[in-house]
């Protein structure tokens, strides 16, 4: 072979490969970014499993007319007025600053009316423990019920509850954990979706007075489809990776022979 063939396939092959170069790169491109979007389809899965588990604790409610309100301060904290209405719910809230409302209405007199007024004030409590299915394992919650706290002018949330709902629980960094001894351990741990996870069906609760519900109690989350599995757009992103990368390699293969 003379020295002008030997230059022209050199010239040849350093242009297949110029040409296989930048085809090369767009398939790892392509992978790379099937790779990602894998990623983070899973990350989005794992991240919706975490968040649809929730917590279970108690929330704190104030009464505005006819609905409730979520309290933003802590028991220890509100110092309610004479003629007050609050509300605690026990339940499993898959989001802050939510959760299960305390059900059914609630009216000052309906509730505290029989209590004298003393020399400090009248507190009226709705004293919601929750569902069964929003229970820790093996426990089942009292019924609702509703209590008229006669306390010093000065006295917390926390002291109103106390007077008619002992024994409270608190953890160490002073979070409310039970009320009248419910639930017996643990305090805002994660709920898993076999002990009253997130979706669990709400109970119709008593209506403490004469006034119209307010439309949002027993606002629990709608009901879980239980699927643990991968998503199909997950398979699928899996698939198109796999078909991707096995291009790859064989375009490498052929560019070495």
């Amino acid at each position: 072979m003379n020295a002008g063939s030997r230059a022209g396939r050199g010239a040849g092959a350093g242009s297949t490969a110029s040409a296989v170069r930048p085809g090369l790169r767009r398939l790892r491109r392509a992978v790379a970014a099937a790779v990602g979007g894998v990623v983070l389809v899973l990350g989005a899965g794992a991240s919706g499993a975490q968040a649809a588990e929730g917590y279970r604790y108690w929330s704190f409610w104030d009464r505005d007319g006819d609905s409730w309100v979520y309290a933003t301060k802590g028991p220890g904290i509100e110092r309610p007025g004479d003629g007050d209405v609050h509300g605690v719910r026990f339940g499993v809230s898959e989001e802050s600053g939510g959760g299960p409302r305390p059900r059914g209405a609630a009216d000052f007199d309906a509730i505290c009316g029989d209590t004298e007024p003393g020399d400090g004030k009248r507190v009226a409590l709705v004293l919601d423990f929750g569902t069964a299915a929003h229970a820790p394992g093996g426990q089942t919650p009292p019924l609702v019920r509703t209590e008229c706290a006669s306390v010093p002018e000065d006295a917390t949330l926390g002291d109103a509850l106390a007077a008619v709902a002992e024994p409270l629980r608190y953890d160490s960094d002073g979070l409310l954990c039970a009320i009248d001894g419910y639930p017996r351990s643990g305090c805002a741990e994660p709920a898993s979706g076999g002990e009253g996870g997130a979706g669990a069906a709400d109970e119709p609760g008593p209506d403490f007075s004469a006034a119209p519900a307010d439309g949002t109690a027993g606002t629990d989350s709608a009901a879980d489809d239980g699927d643990s599995g991968p998503s199909t757009g997950t398979v699928g992103g899996i698939a198109v990776v796999a078909v991707l990368a096995g291009l790859t390699v064989w375009q490498l293969r052929r560019r070495r022979a």
